[in-house]
């Protein structure tokens, strides 16, 4: 999300989770015992955009129990620490499957899926066919276990609040491997966090060079453009998520914000309202809302002004000539 909104809306109590998700405080102990979500007393946006995932696929009739095991595969194979948040959740039958890195994986086979549906959509239900076995080190980018374990400790680093320490981490590692992808993202995320923005360009653009369909790559660069006060280019780097992922509803979001700033109003509505077709309730669906009526208010005020300034000429007979008096040419 933008900068100067989240600054306003950081945290929030279970009060306010429980009123924005429309979810039981049953529910939510329930993914808390289930080792899915952290218990807490207040949650940042991350974890309202996990609980909300998880609202979602209980929607779906997906148990916690299943949740939990098809997530903790994907951490084992692929080396993300959160797979809720990192990669796109996909229903396939009672299990979960994850589009991660241009791929579709069911983690607990350890599979690659052929994918049936539209990379804007979260587990619709639609048949999977398996394609071919994926060896495990494949997904996290490396099939060096001594890189994968690497990554993993960073992680857990980071899950610590050692951050100097995961930075270190992630630094060795690519300086083994300069296009281990995830470890690209993490970084420069570190040094986002830590206003390096000139570092976190670097290792973000490096990422979707490194891995040209990996939509987070493009959304974090976008962010980091923005920061640096280049929305022309933040904008493609946001548009280009939205192509390889067109259900990426928080791209829609910043880059609604990108061309409002710019001036380009109508572009704008129409991603504010994509967005709140992709994420209808919750404080960012309703600050969106507000931003589209705000918007075809002004339309409505462009167009009355202009019907009002508008006086049509009073029709002249053909037959009837005028004559005009001759301005002077200039010497």
């Amino acid at each position: 999300m933008n900068r100067s909104f989240t600054r306003l809306m950081t945290r929030y109590s279970r009060q306010d989770v429980l009123r924005i998700l429309q979810i039981s405080s049953r529910q939510l102990l329930g993914w808390e015992r289930a080792g899915l979500i952290p218990a807490a007393e207040q949650y940042g946006f991350p974890e309202l955009s996990q609980l909300r995932i998880l609202r979602n696929l209980q929607h779906l009739r997906i148990s916690p129990r299943s949740i939990r095991n098809s997530v903790q595969a994907m951490q084992a194979v692929s080396g993300i620490s959160n797979p809720l948040l990192e990669a796109a959740v996909v229903r396939t039958g009672a299990r979960l499957a994850f589009r991660y890195s241009g791929t579709m994986v069911d983690p607990i086979r350890r599979q690659l899926l052929f994918d049936f549906e539209s990379a804007n959509e979260l587990a619709s239900g639609r048949r999977s066919v398996t394609v071919s076995m994926l060896p495990a080190a494949r997904i996290s980018g490396s099939r060096d276990p001594e890189l994968q374990r690497l990554f993993l400790d960073a992680v857990q680093q980071e899950e610590r609040g050692r951050k100097q320490a995961a930075q270190e981490i992630y630094g060795r590692i690519l300086a083994i491997d300069p296009v281990y992808t995830a470890a690209l993202i993490n970084l420069g995320t570190l040094h986002y966090h830590q206003k390096h923005y000139d570092r976190a360009e670097e290792l973000y653009r490096r990422a979707t060079e490194s891995d040209t369909s990996y939509v987070l790559a493009f959304f974090d660069l976008g962010n980091v453009l923005d920061e640096l006060e280049r929305p022309d280019e933040s904008i493609l780097a946001y548009r280009r998520a939205i192509f390889l992922a067109p259900g990426y509803a928080d791209a829609h979001y910043n880059l609604a914000l990108a061309y409002e700033r710019k001036g380009e109003r109508r572009r704008a509505l129409t991603h504010w309202q994509t967005y709140v077709r992709l994420d209808k309730s919750g404080p960012w669906a309703d600050h969106a809302r507000g931003q589209i009526r705000k918007l075809l208010n002004r339309e409505k005020l462009t167009i009355a002004h202009r019907s009002a300034s508008f006086h049509p000429q009073p029709r002249r007979s053909a037959s009837l000539l005028e004559l005009v008096p001759s301005r002077p040419l200039s010497a």
